[in-house]
């Protein structure tokens, strides 16, 4: 893992992380983001802060995933909806039983194919299959699950992923302010960062 670089960086390392933190994890604008450090005697434009958060966050969050001890046993499966651009597209994630984000698909079929990407990443990167995976009751996760072998651990039932709908809450944020979701590849980029953040 390469060391992030603050070179051509007027304003110190600390500070830049910190208004890239503001602005992914707490879902702040820039123009907050510019208003808070400017209470602190930071001048730094809200165009400025609106550049670190690609330029720093992909780099920030993976060394935070690398840090990050292993997973819980158990994992949730949940989808919803976004609506980007007039079209709906499915939000696919999976949290282990702490809540942490295992992976975040933004997708725009909800067939057995696109159910298949999301545990592939996540069985690969952790190197064990967990014990139960809970889902929903859609059938394209039952589907892709058996393609991997793990039905018999497949479970459904009326609360039991109730964990995985939890991380949503920022992206329904961020839908319902208006504030972000223009086009697929950018609420991936925004989501695979703030799941690790």
């Amino acid at each position: 893992m390469r060391p992030v670089s603050f070179a051509r960086h007027r304003l110190p390392p600390l500070t830049i992380q910190h208004a890239v933190w503001l602005h992914l994890r707490l879902a702040l604008s820039c123009r907050d983001v510019e208003n808070l450090l400017a209470e602190r005697g930071i001048a730094a434009s809200c165009e400025t802060a609106r550049r670190w958060a690609p330029t720093f966050g992909a780099a920030f969050a993976q060394r935070i995933r690398k840090r990050r001890p292993r997973p819980s046993g158990r994992w949730r499966l949940d989808e919803v909806f976004l609506r980007i651009r007039g079209r709906i597209h499915h939000l696919r994630r999976a949290v282990d039983d702490e809540g942490e984000a295992l992976e975040a698909l933004v997708q725009s079929r909800p067939d057995r194919r696109a159910a298949l990407k999301l545990p592939r990443k996540p069985l690969k990167r952790r190197g064990f299959a967990p014990e139960p995976i809970a889902t929903d009751r859609l059938r394209s996760y039952g589907a892709a699950l058996r393609d991997f072998g793990l039905a018999n651990r497949h479970v459904t039932g009326e609360r039991s992923n109730y964990r995985a709908e939890v991380p949503h809450r920022p992206t329904r944020k961020k839908e319902r302010q208006r504030r972000g979701v223009r086009s697929p590849g950018s609420a991936q980029r925004f989501l695979s960062i703030h799941a690790a953040a």
